[in-house]
């Protein structure tokens, strides 16, 4: 997949764009450019596995919803979750290969969504990335 950017990358220069991203280290996103290069790398390797995983650390339910929809979205999944009644920081996980989504409360200090690849051929992308903000794709 491809940006309307004048530029495209390739998986290796995704994955370099996305290394950073290591579930450890927070990484600020800086512009919109920077922003839409982080969006498109994401893209890419999501196009390149054979499905990709979602887990929302999100300060609250509706935050976490709608990181949840914009994401699913941009990947070409759908997913529904009721998570009515529900207050303060959440964790969501999505699995699109089984169609399941949980909640639960989260007590962690990490914010953002990490999206973690999978391929069932060896020389397919399995990594996960992230924390990737929660609003890269609105």
């Amino acid at each position: 997949m491809t940006s309307s950017n004048s530029t495209s990358l390739d998986v290796a220069e995704a994955k370099k764009i996305l290394e950073p991203f290591n579930c450890i280290n927070s990484q600020i996103i800086n512009s919109e450019a920077e922003k839409a290069k982080v969006r498109e790398a994401v893209l890419l390797v999501a196009e390149n596995s054979d499905y990709q995983m979602l887990g929302i650390c999100a300060g609250s339910p509706e935050e976490g919803l709608a990181a949840l929809q914009t994401y699913t979205e941009a990947l070409g999944y759908q997913t529904s979750l009721d998570m009515t009644g529900v207050e303060g920081p959440i964790y969501i996980k999505f699995n699109p290969k089984s169609g399941l989504s949980y909640f639960s409360s989260y007590e962690g200090d990490y914010r953002g969504v990490l999206v973690s690849c999978q391929s069932s051929d060896e020389d397919g992308i399995n990594e996960m990335y992230g924390h990737l903000p929660l609003d890269l794709f609105s």
